[in-house]
């Protein structure tokens, strides 16, 4: 018999591209008791990982860069030939589900999580680890208990739907609310915005914000675009906005920045919040380049002829939300004004980057000096152009 102290004390990994849904994971886990959680956001390092802690039980994405969950499943399967390990894939797509179980997925986790499905389906495939691992221990066989369980999943899963569908039905309105929210917000920072008591309440207002030290801010703005559209109907100029920007925020995600705002026909965006990392120029200078080619293609598609001017600061910003029904997550500091100094003193079709920035860059980026300019209110600032990449581009 399996304790419950033997369960909340087995080991897990999270295996997840997206340090989101990282987080959200291993906060259900931890909030359900469970005490040896560990995560990795790099699928190759999953086997490696697993020679070492010896986990129990691995919640693994299926859909990753570098190399997707199947590839990390069969993997496993050459590491652990002799063994039982619950392998518990996480997927949005119901057409992964019978592949990976074909594969040798034990289970799956249906996304956008439940917490209710996510707990139940971790215990049941716990509880069969560790049987197993007590029949090892014991010199016992007990295959004819570890098959009633697998043959038992049909029914736990047609249970966990029901329950999920019950679910579903008294948090409909709050799932709405909370898309709504993410699509505005940061995740890490919608979540500290759901818990604030003044919004339900006619308590003060509680303020969210943050300093970060190392941050890399990025200014673009569309050349000459109020006279490129002035002969535009209002549907062709949003629509034409509307097809550029979609691509900057596929870049953004693509080179994990935070889309910050737009205004007008100018956009921000910025690396290292509000989760830190260390490569916050190289993403920045991967985005740049990548929006200036997004550009080119787009001319190619309609036989226009916009330019874009991209600048780049990195520094330490002031990071929070403004408002009490329309929230916006905004930046602030000095590091924010000269990046868009950056902007705005640049060149159309070029990158400009400050002395700040080229000290951060760690991929082998092609520089030309510019030579320092004079920026309005801020002085004279040494600027360098980011022409490209001399090695292989990331992301």
């Amino acid at each position: 018999m399996i304790s419950l102290n033997e369960i909340l004390a087995a080991k897990i990994l999270i295996v997840d591209d997206l340090e989101a849904n990282v987080l959200l994971l291993e906060h259900m886990l931890r909030g359900a008791g469970y005490l040896c959680i560990a995560s990795t956001t790099d699928a190759r390092a999953v086997c490696e990982l697993h020679s070492q802690n010896h986990y129990d039980l691995i919640l693994l994405d299926l859909q990753m860069p570098g190399m997707d969950g199947f590839q990390v499943m069969e993997a496993l399967a050459e590491v652990e030939a002799d063994s039982y390990l619950p392998v518990i894939v996480v997927t949005a797509n119901p057409n992964h589900k019978l592949r990976a179980l074909r594969a040798g997925a034990k289970d799956f986790v249906s996304k956008p999580f439940e917490l209710p499905e996510v707990l139940m389906r971790v215990r049941n495939m716990l509880e069969v680890r560790l049987l197993h691992k007590e029949s090892l221990r014991n010199g016992k066989v007990l295959e004819q208990k570890v098959d009633e369980l697998e043959a038992s999943r049909e029914t736990i899963v047609r249970q966990s739907d029901e329950l999920r569908c019950l679910y579903e039905n008294l948090v409909h309105e709050q799932q709405l609310s909370e898309r709504l929210l993410l699509n505005l917000l940061p995740f890490p920072i919608a979540e500290r915005l759901k818990a604030r008591s003044d919004l339900i309440a006619s308590s003060p207002p509680e303020v969210i914000a943050d300093s970060f030290q190392e941050v890399s801010v990025l200014f673009a703005d569309l050349v000459q675009f109020t006279q490129f559209s002035a002969g535009m109907t209002p549907e062709q100029l949003v629509a034409v906005l509307n097809e550029i920007f979609a691509d900057f925020d596929s870049i953004a995600d693509r080179h994990g920045l935070e889309k910050i705002k737009t205004i007008g026909d100018a956009y921000m965006a910025a690396a290292g919040l509000p989760v830190a990392a260390d490569d916050h120029a190289d993403r920045a200078a991967h985005m740049a380049l990548d929006m200036i080619d997004s550009l080119g293609r787009f001319n190619e598609r309609t036989g226009y002829r916009l330019q874009l001017r991209v600048g780049i600061n990195s520094g330490a910003v002031v990071a929070g939300v403004i408002g009490r029904r329309k929230f916006i997550y905004d930046l602030w500091g000095d590091a924010v004004n000269i990046a868009s100094r950056m902007e705005s003193h640049g060149v159309p079709g070029c990158v400009q980057v400050t002395d700040a920035t080229r000290r951060r860059l760690g991929e082998p980026f092609a520089l030309e000096q510019r030579g320092p300019i004079a920026a309005k209110g801020l002085g004279e600032l040494n600027t360098w152009f980011l022409v490209g990449r001399t090695g292989r581009a990331t992301g």
